[in-house]
């Protein structure tokens, strides 16, 4: 019952007030349906439950175990991302860079209330706000098959950690504006930037076959999420892949949400999921979120010191480099039209915030490489 009430929460949050709609729908549903009371015994399968052996849910959920679905989706966030913004003003990737504290610190503050490394790695990455990420590592480190070295297997954390990061990335709106007004002055938040400069294809084109080298030389482990990100990315720029890149932008990522957010919901049986490691999981994840933001915000004020007065970065964007694209961009340009109506900030915002979905997905690839 309290999990069914969980799922009608998350219902009502999409629906009444519109908070990330395409994942919390899927994500509640689920929730009722893996929490329907069925006839359980041991030896006997009805093959309906997402943990029976054989039921369609069962079999859908192994996209989630086995990590198929994150990549997926990261081709079709390529093949939706312009990264001009980033591109023609590369500075601000290090602020995409400045938000991941969240995610190192959320592994440290998991270590000492005592999960496991290979589980306090999975819980770190809820810092970066990143659900499919979030998911692809949990799958890896935390999903109740893997022994560790004393002989203890790690508890399975799939379904907390992939609720906890889709929650919060759901509540960016609500989370991210206290925290950017916390750090910031009115004057600074008044700050206005350069127009971005145009930016050519010949570069769009380059930027993902760059890219796609430079980081999986830093963190080959994340060659499965970057490798997805920068080749639907590079459908989209090439202009000679348009149906490629409108499939994988449009109805492949739709269905793959589809089948994620209702299999990750059904997955949290009260059982499995009511349990003191759950708790754990979603206070860590409120503070990783707030760190996150925190260590943006306060990387664009430290890069100001070192800017000219014409160069100075407005410190607002720096919340951005979380990577809920393009939620967090969009918090950004709301707040930044309230104290100024003609201070567009969008358009910076999203440099930033997509960095943020590489940093992610590169520091998930080196927490994967020490703790696998």
């Amino acid at each position: 019952m309290v999990m069914m009430l969980v799922g009608f929460v998350f219902l009502f949050l999409a629906i009444k007030y519109d908070f990330e709609p395409m994942l919390l729908i899927p994500i509640g549903f689920g929730i009722l349906i893996g929490n329907i009371p069925m006839f359980q015994v041991v030896d006997f399968n009805l093959k309906l439950g997402v943990y029976e052996p054989g039921s369609v849910m069962n079999i859908l959920y192994q996209g989630v175990v086995q990590g198929w679905y994150p990549p997926l989706i990261f081709l079709g966030i390529g093949a939706m991302t312009d990264f001009s913004s980033l591109i023609s003003n590369p500075k601000l990737m290090l602020l995409g860079a400045a938000a991941q504290i969240g995610i190192f610190l959320t592994f440290l503050g998991a270590l000492y209330l005592g999960f496991a490394p290979p589980e306090a790695g999975a819980i770190g990455i809820i810092g970066g706000a990143d659900g499919p990420t979030a998911i692809f590592l949990s799958s890896k480190l935390a999903n109740g098959l893997n022994v560790m070295a004393d002989g203890t297997t790690v508890k399975n954390l799939i379904g907390p950690i992939a609720i906890a990061a889709y929650s919060y990335m759901a509540l960016v709106p609500v989370i991210q504006p206290p925290v950017i007004k916390l750090m910031t002055s009115r004057k600074e938040r008044l700050i206005r930037m350069k127009p971005p400069r145009a930016v050519s294809k010949t570069e769009k084109v380059l930027f993902p076959i760059v890219g796609l080298i430079l980081t999986a030389y830093i963190a080959p482990s994340a060659l499965p999420l970057i490798g997805m990100l920068f080749f639907g990315n590079l459908l989209k720029e090439s202009g000679v892949t348009k149906r490629l890149a409108n499939t994988a932008a449009n109805p492949l990522i739709d269905t793959i949400t589809i089948l994620l957010g209702l299999t990750v919901g059904a997955s949290t049986q009260a059982d499995v999921f009511l349990t003191p490691s759950s708790i754990k999981i979603f206070a860590l994840g409120a503070a990783s979120f707030v760190i996150a933001t925190a260590g943006g915000v306060a990387g664009a004020k430290i890069m100001n010191l070192f800017l000219k007065k014409e160069n100075k970065i407005n410190p607002m964007i720096g919340a951005s480099g979380v990577s809920a694209v393009p939620d967090s961009a969009r918090v950004v340009q709301q707040m930044g039209l309230q104290e100024d109506p003609t201070n567009h900030l969008l358009m910076h915002a999203m440099a930033p915030n997509v960095s943020g979905v590489i940093g992610s997905a590169v520091a998930a690839g080196i927490l994967l490489s020490f703790l696998m």
